[in-house]
C-alpha cells in the first residue's frame, strides 16, 4: 500500500490528524459513510502518499478507476512473508459468510481475496498455499467475462492436467479435493462483457429519479463504472481450528 486510505470514514470527523483527506471534509454526508462512492469522482487529493518522493497523490477517481487493483477481508495476509501473522484479525463480513456457507456449508469463510480487474489486467498463475486448511477455495465473479486457466501435475508421468474455463458474471467455481493446490490464474478480461443490469453500478434507477442527497448524486455521477470491470471474491479457510458450521 503506497497511500494513506482513509478506511473509517465515520470517525475523520472528530480527528485532526493529518491522515484526515481534505475533500471529506468539504462532504459531510460522506463523512457517515462507509462508501467511496459517496465521494464526488471531481475531487482531488483523496489520498496522500506515505512517501511522497516515490508516489504522487491520486484522486479518487485515479483510485477507482486504474488504481484499485485488490482488498482484503477477515484475515490479514502478510503479502512479505507470504503467511498469515499469528495475531487477531478483522472478522469476516458476516453477510458475505452466510452467503458462502449457503453455498459451500464445508468450509468456513475466514479470509478473502476480491480482486479488481480491467481489460488488459492480468493474474499469473499461482497456487493459493499459506493456509493451514484442506478446505476448498470459492471463487466468485461479478462483471465483465474472465478467461480462468487451472491445472494440475498428473504424478508419476511429468504430465499436467489443465482447464480453459470462460467465466462469466454469476459464476462461482469451488476448487477442493486435487485442485485445492492446483495452479491457476487469469489471462485475459474480456473487454464490453458486463451484464446489462449491472454496467450502471454503483449508479441505480432510483437515483436519477430520487437524486436529492449527496450521496445519490455521487453515484450517479460514477454511473458505468461496472462496464468495463470484473470483480472476484475469493474466500477461504484459514485453519482447521473448529468444525465448521452447520
Amino acid at each position: 500500500m503506497h497511500h494513506k486510505i482513509p478506511y473509517h470514514i465515520a470517525d475523520a470527523k472528530e480527528s485532526n490528524d493529518e491522515l484526515r483527506p481534505r475533500a471529506f471534509e468539504k462532504n459531510e454526508s460522506f463523512m457517515d459513510s462507509r462508501s467511496f462512492f459517496n465521494c464526488s469522482p471531481s475531487d482531488t487529493e483523496v489520498f496522500t502518499p506515505i512517501d511522497p518522493l516515490v508516489h504522487k497523490p491520486i484522486t479518487i477517481s485515479q483510485f477507482f478507476r486504474t488504481k484499485l487493483r485488490w482488498m482484503t477481508l477477515g484475515g490479514q495476509y502478510d503479502w512479505t512473508e507470504k503467511k498469515y501473522p499469528n495475531v487477531d484479525h478483522p472478522a469476516f463480513p458476516e453477510d458475505i459468510a452466510n452467503f458462502i456457507r449457503g453455498l459451500f456449508p464445508e468450509m468456513n469463510p475466514e479470509a478473502a481475496i476480491v480482486n479488481v480487474y480491467s481489460p488488459g489486467n492480468t493474474l499469473s498463475l499461482h497456487r493459493d498455499v499459506s493456509e493451514e486448511s484442506d478446505h476448498g477455495l470459492v471463487s466468485i465473479s461479478l462483471g465483465c467475462d474472465g478467461i480462468f486457466i487451472v491445472g494440475i501435475e498428473e504424478m508419476g508421468n511429468n504430465r499436467a492436467k489443465s482447464l480453459v474455463i470462460r467465466l462469466r458474471s454469476g459464476d462461482a467455481v469451488y476448487m477442493s479435493g486435487p485442485s485445492r493446490y492446483a495452479w491457476h490464474g487469469i489471462p485475459l478480461i474480456v473487454p464490453n462483457t458486463c451484464p446489462d443490469w449491472l454496467e450502471a453500478w454503483p449508479a441505480r434507477e432510483s437515483d436519477v429519479k430520487t437524486a436529492e442527497r449527496m450521496e445519490t448524486q455521487n453515484h450517479e455521477a460514477w454511473r458505468g463504472w461496472m462496464a468495463n470491470k470484473r470483480i472476484n471474491l475469493n474466500v477461504r479457510q484459514m485453519k482447521d481450528h473448529r468444525p465448521c458450521p452447520v
